[in-house]
């Protein structure tokens, strides 16, 4: 518990000081953020803002991670706790970065240009998908000492559903759709002062949880696998904890200068970055259907965005005023800040439902 409390404590002091430095470094460097109006209240005033503000919690996260097993090294058993950096921490953290360095390529370039117009939506699915190729690889073909590997050849609800097993190379397949539909979807969510930090926050807290109820319920501690009949058949499920705290309240100190009205954005370096990062966890914590729950409002955004997209296509007809989600109820009429606060509650709904649902589960099973 110590070293995911000092790596949630440590990423939180990094972002929360390192944010208005990176305010001032890209405001110096003009690196405003190019904003189509559309007509939307929210984006009156927010042409000039410095965007790749990601980087501050991407960097904050990975000191967390160094001050976090450092604290580990402080304990006087470790027999559970890894001292070394695992392959479930090359995987999430790899993601971070790697789907981060995409969404840094599109920002820069939309800087450059002047304009709304970075990587296309081919580019940056592609390179999405080799990046979650690799690291789905990775996460199905390399073992540790006990044979175990980040992901499963399974499909996962709370733990691996026995008959749903697809195979490495199916996998591989479902780790790069879950990776790119929920970085894609934090992306969608990305659109007002705070929105998808907020939500982030929430979920990477719930993930927090989970990784650690499977550290202390893990079923490669023999003592406690041998009192039992239940226990977590995961990887590295302190790290996991470790690194989801980290980058929860690494999101929480840029929320404080990203509420509204926002000083600096995310930019896609931090919502392609966060998305892969959170379908990572729920693939390691082998809660992938569950993280359809938890993960409920980016599911919710990026669905009506498919039902709009689909009914304009074939109908001519729009179903909402505009997509995403958000922006249809900015043209209904409410105001920015209503809007995040209101989906931050259906975000809390959804976590605490689906934390409520994992939880449910233990106890029955065990009681």
């Amino acid at each position: 518990m110590r070293a995911v409390i000092v790596a949630a404590g440590v990423a939180f002091i990094v972002s929360l000081f390192l944010t208005p430095v990176a305010i001032r470094v890209f405001g110096a460097l003009k690196a405003g953020q190019p904003i189509r109006s559309l007509g939307l209240a929210s984006n009156e005033g927010k042409k000039g803002t410095p965007p790749m503000g990601g980087v501050v919690f991407i960097v904050a996260t990975l000191l967390a991670y160094v001050a976090g097993h450092l604290a580990l090294t402080t304990l006087p058993e470790r027999q559970i706790a890894q001292e070394q950096p695992t392959m479930t921490a090359v995987v999430l953290l790899g993601l971070f970065v790697f789907c981060g360095a995409i969404g840094f390529v599109d920002d820069l370039l939309k800087v450059r240009k002047r304009n709304s117009d970075g990587l296309s939506a081919k580019g940056k699915l592609l390179g999405q998908a080799i990046v979650a190729t690799g690291f789905g690889i990775a996460a199905l073909y390399v073992t540790s000492t006990n044979g175990q590997t980040v992901a499963s050849e399974h499909i996962s609800f709370i733990q691996d559903i026995s008959w749903l097993d697809v195979g490495k190379v199916g996998s591989v397949m479902v780790f790069v759709f879950v990776i790119t539909a929920m970085s894609n979807g934090v992306n969608l969510t990305d659109g007002l002062d705070g929105l998808a930090t907020g939500v982030s926050t929430l979920v990477l807290g719930a993930y927090a949880l989970i990784g650690y109820w499977q550290y202390r319920h893990w079923c490669a501690d023999e003592t406690y696998a041998r009192a039992t009949d239940y226990c977590y058949q995961v990887r590295d499920p302190l790290e996991i904890a470790m690194i989801a705290a980290a980058a929860a309240c690494a999101c929480v100190g840029f929320l404080w200068w990203n509420t509204s009205p926002a000083r600096i954005f995310m930019g896609d370096v931090g919502a392609l970055g966060l998305g892969a990062l959170i379908g990572g966890l729920a693939i390691a914590t082998r809660t992938t259907l569950l993280s359809i729950l938890i993960g409920g409002l980016f599911v919710i955004i990026t669905v009506t965005w498919i039902i709009q997209i689909v009914s304009f296509k074939t109908t001519g007809k729009r179903v909402f005023r505009m997509v995403p989600l958000h922006h249809h109820f900015e043209l209904a009429g409410w105001s920015e800040v209503n809007i995040v606060i209101r989906f931050w509650i259906i975000s809390g709904v959804c976590v605490a439902v689906g934390l409520g649902l994992f939880y449910s589960d233990f106890l029955a099973t065990v009681g």
